[in-house]
């Protein structure tokens, strides 16, 4: 099965995507780890105004097969959540690149996502991972 891997994002190796715009990035889970998961049924939010560092869990996301810790992917403050998520947890699940994002990180480092994986170097490490 293939999966949706946009070009213009940053990956981790935990199937977290972020997308710079300026100084803020905006943070989701992949179209792999929304899939894995099956039907997402609770996000438990970031908290607003938290300080995190890369690999600190920013959020929890539930589905009826598991809960699962999503982690940040750079450092940053987190200045916006998804509040829809809230009253609309499929949303992960219908659209990981768009209305599913989960925070948005004012970051004090944007080199940081340099060093994320590229789309190639993501769908590789699934393919990876399928074997």
């Amino acid at each position: 099965m293939t999966h949706e891997t946009p070009e213009n994002l940053r990956y981790t190796k935990d199937h977290e995507w972020v997308r710079l715009e300026g100084r803020r990035a905006v943070v989701g889970i992949t179209d792999y780890a929304q899939h894995a998961l099956t039907d997402v049924v609770y996000v438990e939010l970031a908290k607003r105004d938290r300080t995190v560092k890369a690999r600190d869990v920013l959020c929890v996301v539930e589905s009826v097969k598991s809960v699962s810790d999503v982690y940040a992917p750079i450092g940053g403050r987190v200045v916006e959540v998804n509040a829809r998520l809230a009253d609309e947890p499929g949303l992960v699940n219908a659209s990981p690149y768009g209305d599913g994002w989960l925070a948005v990180l004012e970051v004090g480092d944007p080199g940081e996502v340099e060093r994320l994986m590229t789309a190639a170097q993501y769908r590789e490490s699934v393919a990876d991972d399928a074997h």
